[in-house]
């Protein structure tokens, strides 16, 4: 078994066909920019600004403890360029902490750790929560290596939502039993190559935090492959 790239499943099973037809870039027209699916989803939260992106992950960013357990072997890769608008830069950084407190949150088993709560709102945080307890019931946790790369971003004309927009490689991400440590491989496919929208809703009282509010997933993405 390997995790089909956080697939969305139970988790957002009815709002996955509203996928975007088109990735956004810094080059989309102002005219589109207020025409992202699921924008303007936004709640309080208590933090502070996001680190640069492109950088190494700090262990607390905003000071919320991102790391993963030290018992879960698994590296995530972000081969992302930092973006020019400030917004969008920080908005992607917290894109990536959005997966890393996922993963955080099956090694630590639960859905209550303050990294998901903290860069997870609405659907978002659903998805986040459906992920997690998926793992936990099957009894499994990740490792290997996981890459996200060709990354986009495109806000909204009132700048209070970013699109991130990128694809996953997880042809070398493996699921692995707990209880027996067996790792679960399978064979390289177009199975491996997911395209990823997170809609990145600005927090209404913390500067610089922005927090998953709608995730869409296109599984078998040819055009990551």
């Amino acid at each position: 078994m390997k995790r089909r790239s956080l697939p969305v499943a139970a988790a957002l099973a009815a709002t996955a066909a509203l996928l975007l037809t088109a990735c956004g870039s810094g080059d989309d027209d102002a005219s589109d920019n207020d025409k992202i699916a699921g924008a303007g989803q936004g709640s309080e939260s208590p933090k502070a600004s996001a680190s640069a992106s492109g950088a190494p992950a700090e262990d607390k960013p905003d000071g919320v403890d991102v790391s993963l357990p030290k018992d879960m072997d698994l590296t995530m890769v972000f081969d992302w360029d930092k973006p020019k608008d400030k917004n969008e830069a920080e908005a992607m950084e917290d894109a990536a902490n959005f997966l890393r407190a996922i993963y955080r949150g099956i090694g630590e088993r639960t859905t209550k750790d303050a990294a998901v709560v903290t860069y997870a709102t609405g659907d978002g945080l659903h998805y986040a929560e459906t992920q997690i307890n998926s793992w936990i019931k099957g009894g499994w946790t990740a490792t290997g290596t996981e890459r996200h790369y060709d990354v986009n971003t495109r806000s909204t004309t009132n700048s209070q939502a970013v699109e991130v927009a990128f694809c996953v490689d997880s042809s070398k991400f493996y699921g692995k039993e707990i209880k027996t440590g067996k790792v679960l491989k399978t064979k390289p496919s177009l199975a491996d190559f997911d395209h990823f929208k997170i809609i990145m809703s600005k927090a209404p009282t913390a500067d610089g935090l922005w927090r998953a509010s709608k995730v869409y997933v296109q599984t078998k993405a040819a055009k990551c492959q």
